[in-house]
Protein backbone atom coordinates (compact mmCIF):
# COMPACT_ATOMS: atom_id res chain seq x y z
CA UNK A 1 0.00 0.00 0.00
CA UNK A 2 2.89 2.70 0.94
CA UNK A 3 4.68 1.56 -2.17
CA UNK A 4 1.93 2.72 -4.07
CA UNK A 5 0.97 5.75 -2.52
CA UNK A 6 4.83 6.88 -2.32
CA UNK A 7 4.66 6.10 -6.91
CA UNK A 8 1.20 7.98 -6.98
CA UNK A 9 2.67 11.18 -4.80
CA UNK A 10 5.85 11.11 -6.59
CA UNK A 11 3.79 11.23 -10.11
CA UNK A 12 1.85 13.77 -8.50
CA UNK A 13 4.49 16.20 -7.47
CA UNK A 14 5.80 15.80 -11.06
CA UNK A 15 3.12 16.48 -12.99
CA UNK A 16 2.23 19.67 -10.86
CA UNK A 17 5.58 20.83 -11.09
CA UNK A 18 5.24 20.97 -14.51
CA UNK A 19 2.13 22.19 -14.90
CA UNK A 20 3.14 25.40 -12.66
CA UNK A 21 5.97 26.63 -14.92
CA UNK A 22 3.84 26.55 -18.33
CA UNK A 23 4.95 27.20 -20.99
CA UNK A 24 8.47 26.60 -20.22
CA UNK A 25 8.10 23.14 -18.85
CA UNK A 26 6.11 21.62 -21.88
CA UNK A 27 7.60 18.78 -23.40
CA UNK A 28 7.19 20.26 -26.82
CA UNK A 29 8.34 23.52 -25.77
CA UNK A 30 12.02 22.15 -24.09
CA UNK A 31 12.36 19.80 -27.24
CA UNK A 32 11.71 22.40 -30.11
CA UNK A 33 14.59 24.42 -27.95
CA UNK A 34 17.09 21.83 -27.91
CA UNK A 35 16.88 21.43 -31.47
CA UNK A 36 16.95 24.78 -32.45
CA UNK A 37 19.77 26.11 -29.84
CA UNK A 38 21.42 22.71 -29.33
CA UNK A 39 21.51 20.99 -33.08
CA UNK A 40 20.88 23.41 -35.65
CA UNK A 41 22.40 26.65 -34.57
CA UNK A 42 26.15 24.34 -34.18
CA UNK A 43 25.23 23.48 -37.32
CA UNK A 44 25.38 27.05 -39.00
CA UNK A 45 28.07 28.13 -36.58
CA UNK A 46 30.47 24.87 -37.68
CA UNK A 47 29.76 25.89 -41.44
CA UNK A 48 30.34 29.37 -40.88
CA UNK A 49 33.70 28.71 -39.28
CA UNK A 50 34.76 26.26 -41.76
CA UNK A 51 33.70 29.45 -44.67
CA UNK A 52 30.72 27.27 -46.03
CA UNK A 53 27.21 28.06 -46.19
CA UNK A 54 24.70 26.51 -44.30
CA UNK A 55 23.42 23.23 -46.39
CA UNK A 56 22.66 20.14 -44.90
CA UNK A 57 24.11 17.77 -47.70
CA UNK A 58 24.13 14.05 -48.34
CA UNK A 59 27.04 13.21 -45.85
CA UNK A 60 26.14 15.74 -43.20
CA UNK A 61 22.28 14.43 -42.54
CA UNK A 62 23.46 11.90 -40.79
CA UNK A 63 25.42 13.34 -38.11
CA UNK A 64 22.38 15.98 -37.70
CA UNK A 65 19.94 13.25 -36.99
CA UNK A 66 22.15 11.31 -34.64
CA UNK A 67 22.69 15.14 -32.61
CA UNK A 68 18.83 15.50 -32.86
CA UNK A 69 18.30 12.21 -31.66
CA UNK A 70 20.63 12.33 -28.69
CA UNK A 71 19.73 16.06 -27.74
CA UNK A 72 15.90 14.81 -27.67
CA UNK A 73 17.02 11.83 -25.47
CA UNK A 74 18.44 14.08 -22.83
CA UNK A 75 15.41 16.23 -22.93
CA UNK A 76 13.25 12.89 -22.36
CA UNK A 77 15.41 11.43 -19.47
CA UNK A 78 15.64 14.70 -17.69
CA UNK A 79 12.07 14.98 -17.35
CA UNK A 80 11.74 11.80 -16.46
CA UNK A 81 12.95 12.32 -13.27
CA UNK A 82 12.44 14.65 -10.54
CA UNK A 83 15.56 16.15 -8.90
CA UNK A 84 16.94 13.88 -6.03
CA UNK A 85 17.82 15.84 -2.55
CA UNK A 86 20.57 17.94 -2.06
CA UNK A 87 20.17 18.10 -6.26
CA UNK A 88 19.40 21.24 -7.75
CA UNK A 89 16.82 20.87 -10.94
CA UNK A 90 19.92 22.39 -13.46
CA UNK A 91 21.85 19.73 -11.88
CA UNK A 92 20.04 16.65 -13.12
CA UNK A 93 20.82 18.40 -17.12
CA UNK A 94 24.53 17.42 -17.70
CA UNK A 95 23.92 13.53 -16.29
CA UNK A 96 21.05 13.14 -18.60
CA UNK A 97 23.05 14.88 -21.59
CA UNK A 98 25.95 13.06 -20.88
CA UNK A 99 23.93 9.82 -20.46
CA UNK A 100 21.84 10.39 -24.03
CA UNK A 101 25.64 11.38 -25.77
CA UNK A 102 26.91 8.72 -24.24
CA UNK A 103 24.63 6.10 -25.71
CA UNK A 104 25.22 7.82 -29.46
CA UNK A 105 28.61 7.72 -29.35
CA UNK A 106 28.16 3.85 -28.09
CA UNK A 107 25.93 3.20 -31.03
CA UNK A 108 28.16 5.26 -33.49
CA UNK A 109 31.13 3.06 -32.31
CA UNK A 110 29.11 -0.43 -32.55
CA UNK A 111 28.07 0.54 -36.26
CA UNK A 112 31.30 2.26 -37.04
CA UNK A 113 29.45 5.07 -38.56
CA UNK A 114 30.92 8.01 -39.97
CA UNK A 115 30.80 11.04 -37.38
CA UNK A 116 32.43 14.12 -36.52
CA UNK A 117 33.78 14.75 -33.20
CA UNK A 118 33.63 18.50 -33.39
CA UNK A 119 30.06 18.78 -33.63
CA UNK A 120 29.01 16.05 -31.19
CA UNK A 121 30.66 18.06 -28.53
CA UNK A 122 29.31 21.32 -30.49
CA UNK A 123 26.01 19.93 -29.80
CA UNK A 124 26.35 18.22 -26.68
CA UNK A 125 27.98 21.63 -24.67
CA UNK A 126 24.70 23.65 -26.71
CA UNK A 127 22.46 21.24 -25.91
CA UNK A 128 23.63 21.40 -22.34
CA UNK A 129 23.40 24.93 -22.48
CA UNK A 130 20.36 25.97 -23.44
CA UNK A 131 18.21 23.60 -21.10
CA UNK A 132 20.25 24.61 -18.14
CA UNK A 133 19.04 28.32 -18.57
CA UNK A 134 15.54 26.53 -19.78
CA UNK A 135 15.32 25.12 -16.64
CA UNK A 136 16.90 28.21 -14.61
CA UNK A 137 13.92 29.91 -16.00
CA UNK A 138 11.57 27.72 -15.15
CA UNK A 139 12.92 27.31 -11.99
CA UNK A 140 12.11 31.01 -11.36
CA UNK A 141 8.59 30.99 -12.32
CA UNK A 142 7.50 27.62 -9.66
CA UNK A 143 7.99 28.86 -6.21
CA UNK A 144 6.35 25.80 -4.18
CA UNK A 145 4.48 26.64 -1.04
CA UNK A 146 4.43 24.25 1.51
CA UNK A 147 1.28 24.19 3.93
CA UNK A 148 1.68 22.34 6.53
CA UNK A 149 -1.52 20.44 8.44
CA UNK A 150 -0.71 20.33 12.22
CA UNK A 151 -1.21 16.63 13.99
CA UNK A 152 0.76 13.11 14.29
CA UNK A 153 4.60 13.27 13.23
CA UNK A 154 4.51 16.33 11.23
CA UNK A 155 7.18 18.00 13.45
CA UNK A 156 9.36 15.38 12.07
CA UNK A 157 9.48 17.70 8.96
CA UNK A 158 8.98 20.82 9.93
CA UNK A 159 11.50 20.91 12.37
CA UNK A 160 13.80 20.35 9.53
CA UNK A 161 16.74 22.51 8.63
CA UNK A 162 15.57 25.52 5.55
CA UNK A 163 12.08 23.75 5.45
CA UNK A 164 9.79 26.74 4.70
CA UNK A 165 5.85 25.99 5.65
CA UNK A 166 3.01 27.50 6.49
CA UNK A 167 1.03 25.86 9.54
CA UNK A 168 -2.34 25.83 8.78
CA UNK A 169 -4.75 27.04 12.33
CA UNK A 170 -8.10 26.05 10.67
CA UNK A 171 -9.33 23.65 8.22
CA UNK A 172 -9.39 26.23 5.45
CA UNK A 173 -7.98 25.33 1.90
CA UNK A 174 -5.20 27.83 0.87
CA UNK A 175 -5.54 30.00 -1.96
CA UNK A 176 -2.00 30.43 -3.56
CA UNK A 177 -1.49 29.53 -6.75
CA UNK A 178 1.41 26.84 -6.02
CA UNK A 179 -0.19 25.39 -2.63
CA UNK A 180 0.77 21.90 -1.66
CA UNK A 181 -0.74 21.04 1.46
CA UNK A 182 1.95 18.10 3.83
CA UNK A 183 0.09 16.02 6.34
CA UNK A 184 0.47 13.47 8.64
CA UNK A 185 -1.70 10.94 6.44
CA UNK A 186 -1.67 7.93 8.95
CA UNK A 187 -2.78 10.31 11.90
CA UNK A 188 -6.72 10.32 12.75
CA UNK A 189 -7.43 13.63 11.89
CA UNK A 190 -10.27 15.16 13.38
CA UNK A 191 -13.78 15.19 10.71
CA UNK A 192 -13.18 18.62 9.94
CA UNK A 193 -9.68 18.65 8.61
CA UNK A 194 -10.51 15.13 6.93
CA UNK A 195 -13.07 16.92 5.08
CA UNK A 196 -10.63 20.00 4.44
CA UNK A 197 -8.12 17.17 2.69
CA UNK A 198 -10.76 15.60 0.49
CA UNK A 199 -11.50 19.04 -0.79
CA UNK A 200 -8.25 19.84 -1.58
CA UNK A 201 -8.32 16.34 -3.59
CA UNK A 202 -11.33 17.38 -5.65
CA UNK A 203 -9.59 20.65 -6.15
CA UNK A 204 -6.90 19.78 -7.73
CA UNK A 205 -4.45 20.69 -4.63
CA UNK A 206 -1.67 18.20 -4.02
CA UNK A 207 -1.47 16.47 -0.66
CA UNK A 208 1.26 14.83 0.48
CA UNK A 209 2.43 12.53 3.39
CA UNK A 210 4.94 14.42 5.25
CA UNK A 211 7.04 11.41 4.75
CA UNK A 212 7.70 11.54 1.11
CA UNK A 213 8.40 15.37 1.24
CA UNK A 214 11.15 14.39 4.62
CA UNK A 215 12.56 11.61 2.37
CA UNK A 216 13.30 14.14 -0.53
CA UNK A 217 14.51 16.75 1.43
CA UNK A 218 16.88 14.10 3.57
CA UNK A 219 17.58 11.56 0.82
CA UNK A 220 16.91 8.90 3.89
CA UNK A 221 14.48 6.25 4.49
CA UNK A 222 13.62 6.25 8.05
CA UNK A 223 12.52 3.06 9.46
CA UNK A 224 10.74 2.51 12.64
CA UNK A 225 8.22 -0.34 11.90
CA UNK A 226 7.86 -3.35 9.69
CA UNK A 227 4.32 -3.59 9.20
CA UNK A 228 4.61 0.67 8.58
CA UNK A 229 7.18 0.44 6.39
CA UNK A 230 5.97 -2.27 3.71
CA UNK A 231 9.29 -3.66 3.39
CA UNK A 232 8.41 -5.10 0.00
CA UNK A 233 8.80 -1.46 -0.96
CA UNK A 234 12.31 -1.64 -0.75
CA UNK A 235 12.67 -4.37 -2.69
CA UNK A 236 15.27 -3.34 -5.61
CA UNK A 237 14.03 -3.53 -9.23
CA UNK A 238 14.40 -6.38 -10.51
CA UNK A 239 15.28 -5.52 -14.15
CA UNK A 240 17.67 -2.79 -13.24
CA UNK A 241 19.27 -5.43 -11.31
CA UNK A 242 20.14 -7.41 -13.96
CA UNK A 243 20.82 -4.78 -16.28
CA UNK A 244 23.10 -3.11 -13.80
CA UNK A 245 25.12 -6.09 -13.73
CA UNK A 246 25.31 -6.55 -17.30
CA UNK A 247 26.68 -2.63 -17.57
CA UNK A 248 29.34 -3.55 -14.15
CA UNK A 249 30.40 -6.65 -16.07
CA UNK A 250 31.49 -4.24 -19.41
CA UNK A 251 32.88 -1.63 -17.92
CA UNK A 252 35.14 -3.81 -16.07
CA UNK A 253 36.18 -5.47 -19.14
CA UNK A 254 37.04 -1.98 -20.71
CA UNK A 255 38.94 -0.02 -17.81
CA UNK A 256 41.08 -3.19 -16.20
CA UNK A 257 43.74 -3.34 -19.61
CA UNK A 258 43.54 0.34 -19.57
CA UNK A 259 44.34 0.72 -16.17
CA UNK A 260 46.46 -2.28 -15.87
CA UNK A 261 49.95 -0.47 -16.05
CA UNK A 262 48.90 2.46 -13.62
CA UNK A 263 47.65 -0.03 -11.60
CA UNK A 264 51.41 -1.89 -11.21
CA UNK A 265 52.62 1.46 -11.00
CA UNK A 266 51.14 2.08 -7.67
CA UNK A 267 51.33 -1.20 -6.46
CA UNK A 268 55.32 -0.87 -6.36
CA UNK A 269 55.25 2.41 -5.30
CA UNK A 270 53.01 1.22 -2.13
CA UNK A 271 56.21 -1.30 -1.59
CA UNK A 272 58.36 1.16 -1.64
CA UNK A 273 56.68 3.55 0.41
CA UNK A 274 55.97 1.13 3.44
CA UNK A 275 57.14 -2.72 4.50
CA UNK A 276 54.26 -4.80 3.03
CA UNK A 277 51.99 -6.21 0.05
CA UNK A 278 50.98 -3.75 -2.30
CA UNK A 279 47.45 -5.56 -1.65
CA UNK A 280 45.03 -5.40 1.31
CA UNK A 281 42.40 -7.92 1.73
CA UNK A 282 39.37 -7.78 4.29
CA UNK A 283 36.28 -9.99 5.24
CA UNK A 284 33.40 -7.61 4.39
CA UNK A 285 29.53 -8.78 4.77
CA UNK A 286 28.28 -8.19 1.01
CA UNK A 287 25.10 -9.37 -1.51
CA UNK A 288 22.60 -10.80 0.37
CA UNK A 289 24.77 -11.33 3.67
CA UNK A 290 27.64 -13.44 2.30
CA UNK A 291 30.91 -13.19 3.79
CA UNK A 292 33.82 -12.09 0.67
CA UNK A 293 37.58 -10.97 0.83
CA UNK A 294 37.65 -7.34 -0.82
CA UNK A 295 40.60 -6.24 -2.78
CA UNK A 296 42.35 -3.04 -1.92
CA UNK A 297 45.39 -0.71 -2.26
CA UNK A 298 47.10 -1.57 1.03
CA UNK A 299 47.01 2.67 2.84
CA UNK A 300 48.24 1.53 6.30
CA UNK A 301 51.13 0.48 7.74
CA UNK A 302 50.63 -3.53 8.48
CA UNK A 303 51.57 -3.43 12.24
CA UNK A 304 51.79 -0.36 14.90
CA UNK A 305 53.78 -0.84 17.92
CA UNK A 306 50.86 -0.25 20.88
CA UNK A 307 48.08 -1.02 18.33
CA UNK A 308 47.76 -4.70 17.90
CA UNK A 309 46.16 -5.60 21.26
CA UNK A 310 43.08 -3.61 20.39
CA UNK A 311 39.59 -5.88 19.79
CA UNK A 312 38.70 -6.05 15.99
CA UNK A 313 36.42 -3.64 16.31
CA UNK A 314 38.43 -1.18 17.00
CA UNK A 315 41.25 -2.86 14.64
CA UNK A 316 38.66 -2.61 11.45
CA UNK A 317 37.84 1.20 12.06
CA UNK A 318 39.34 4.43 10.50
CA UNK A 319 39.84 6.81 13.00
CA UNK A 320 40.21 11.00 12.12
CA UNK A 321 44.63 11.36 11.69
CA UNK A 322 44.36 7.60 12.20
CA UNK A 323 48.59 6.90 12.65
CA UNK A 324 48.58 3.82 10.76
CA UNK A 325 47.94 5.64 7.23
CA UNK A 326 51.21 5.57 5.48
CA UNK A 327 51.96 8.63 3.25
CA UNK A 328 50.86 7.29 -0.31
CA UNK A 329 47.71 5.92 1.95
CA UNK A 330 46.89 9.75 2.16
CA UNK A 331 46.55 10.34 -1.29
CA UNK A 332 45.01 7.03 -2.16
CA UNK A 333 42.25 7.39 0.27
CA UNK A 334 41.74 10.73 -1.11
CA UNK A 335 41.17 10.37 -4.83
CA UNK A 336 39.94 6.91 -3.74
CA UNK A 337 42.14 5.11 -6.08
CA UNK A 338 43.06 2.40 -3.48
CA UNK A 339 39.02 1.28 -4.69
CA UNK A 340 40.34 0.29 -8.10
CA UNK A 341 41.10 -2.97 -7.29
CA UNK A 342 37.61 -4.02 -6.57
CA UNK A 343 37.05 -4.26 -10.13
CA UNK A 344 38.22 -7.83 -9.50
CA UNK A 345 35.51 -8.49 -6.85
CA UNK A 346 32.66 -6.76 -9.57
CA UNK A 347 33.58 -8.72 -12.30
CA UNK A 348 33.19 -12.27 -10.09
CA UNK A 349 29.72 -10.51 -8.97
CA UNK A 350 30.96 -9.93 -5.30
CA UNK A 351 30.39 -6.29 -6.05
CA UNK A 352 29.06 -3.28 -8.06
CA UNK A 353 30.55 -0.18 -8.98
CA UNK A 354 27.46 1.91 -7.40
CA UNK A 355 25.56 0.45 -4.05
CA UNK A 356 26.22 0.97 -0.14
CA UNK A 357 29.96 0.00 0.73
CA UNK A 358 30.81 -3.12 2.14
CA UNK A 359 31.51 -3.50 6.36
CA UNK A 360 34.27 -5.30 7.61
CA UNK A 361 32.81 -7.83 9.21
CA UNK A 362 33.40 -7.37 12.98
CA UNK A 363 31.68 -3.81 12.37
CA UNK A 364 28.94 -5.19 10.19
CA UNK A 365 28.01 -8.34 13.28
CA UNK A 366 28.49 -4.96 15.67
CA UNK A 367 26.25 -3.27 13.59
CA UNK A 368 23.56 -5.66 13.17
CA UNK A 369 23.29 -6.62 17.21
CA UNK A 370 22.91 -2.82 18.04
CA UNK A 371 21.02 -1.36 15.04
CA UNK A 372 17.51 -2.82 13.95
CA UNK A 373 16.93 -3.73 10.00
CA UNK A 374 20.48 -3.53 9.81
CA UNK A 375 20.70 -6.88 7.14
CA UNK A 376 18.09 -5.33 4.58
CA UNK A 377 21.24 -3.08 3.67
CA UNK A 378 22.47 -6.48 2.09
CA UNK A 379 19.53 -7.18 -0.40
CA UNK A 380 21.42 -5.15 -3.00
CA UNK A 381 25.30 -5.80 -3.66
CA UNK A 382 27.39 -3.59 -2.45
CA UNK A 383 29.46 -0.76 -4.88
CA UNK A 384 32.98 0.72 -4.76
CA UNK A 385 30.67 4.16 -4.27
CA UNK A 386 27.27 4.88 -2.64
CA UNK A 387 24.79 7.14 -2.04
CA UNK A 388 25.66 7.47 1.62
CA UNK A 389 29.40 8.22 0.72
CA UNK A 390 28.63 10.57 -1.43
CA UNK A 391 25.90 12.54 0.85
CA UNK A 392 27.78 11.78 4.51
CA UNK A 393 30.87 10.56 3.75
CA UNK A 394 33.13 8.03 5.78
CA UNK A 395 31.52 6.89 9.35
CA UNK A 396 32.08 4.26 12.06
CA UNK A 397 30.09 5.21 14.87
CA UNK A 398 26.52 3.52 16.11
CA UNK A 399 24.95 6.83 15.30
CA UNK A 400 26.33 7.80 12.04
CA UNK A 401 25.79 4.68 11.12
CA UNK A 402 22.37 4.52 12.04
CA UNK A 403 21.90 7.90 9.76
CA UNK A 404 24.30 5.71 6.71
CA UNK A 405 21.40 3.27 7.06
CA UNK A 406 18.93 5.40 6.36
CA UNK A 407 20.72 6.75 3.50
CA UNK A 408 20.75 3.00 2.35
CA UNK A 409 17.32 2.62 2.37
CA UNK A 410 16.63 5.61 0.32
CA UNK A 411 19.00 3.92 -1.97
CA UNK A 412 17.24 0.65 -2.35
CA UNK A 413 13.96 2.37 -2.26
CA UNK A 414 14.40 4.49 -5.07
CA UNK A 415 16.79 1.76 -7.11
CA UNK A 416 17.33 2.83 -10.71
CA UNK A 417 19.64 4.05 -13.50
CA UNK A 418 19.05 7.58 -12.88
CA UNK A 419 20.03 7.13 -8.82
CA UNK A 420 23.07 5.85 -10.40
CA UNK A 421 24.23 7.87 -13.25
CA UNK A 422 23.65 10.98 -10.37
CA UNK A 423 25.96 9.11 -7.59
CA UNK A 424 28.08 8.33 -10.36
CA UNK A 425 28.65 12.34 -11.38
CA UNK A 426 28.97 13.23 -7.41
CA UNK A 427 31.53 10.61 -7.34
CA UNK A 428 33.63 12.37 -9.91
CA UNK A 429 33.17 15.87 -7.98
CA UNK A 430 34.11 14.35 -4.27
CA UNK A 431 37.21 12.52 -6.13
CA UNK A 432 38.02 16.11 -7.15
CA UNK A 433 37.68 17.37 -3.34
CA UNK A 434 38.18 14.58 -1.46
CA UNK A 435 35.04 14.75 0.56
CA UNK A 436 34.38 12.16 3.46
CA UNK A 437 38.18 10.34 3.41
CA UNK A 438 40.00 9.31 6.21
Amino acid sequence: MLNTEVKTLKKAQQNYAQICVLPLARLRFQVMSGILFGVILPFILYDLAIGAQFKLIESQLPKFWLSICATVAGVLFARRINPLPGMSAISKVLPSFAFSYGLAVVGVLIARADYSTVLLVATFTASVASQSILVTFAGRQSSTNYYVVPGGHINRLVDQPEFSAEILVTPKLPTARNAIIVADLHFDHSEDWERTLAEAALNGVPVFHYKNILEDRTGRVRIEHLSENSFGSLLPNVAWVKLKRVFDVILCLILIPIAMFPLIFISILIRLDSPGPAIFRQERVGYRGQVFKVIKFRTMRVAVPGLTDLDPRTMARTQNNDKRITRIGKFLRRSRIDELPQMLNILVGEMSWIGPRPEALPLSQWYNEEIPFYAYRHIVRPGITGWAQVNQGHVTEIDDVNEKLQYDFFYIKNFSYWIDLYILYRTIIIVLTGFGSK
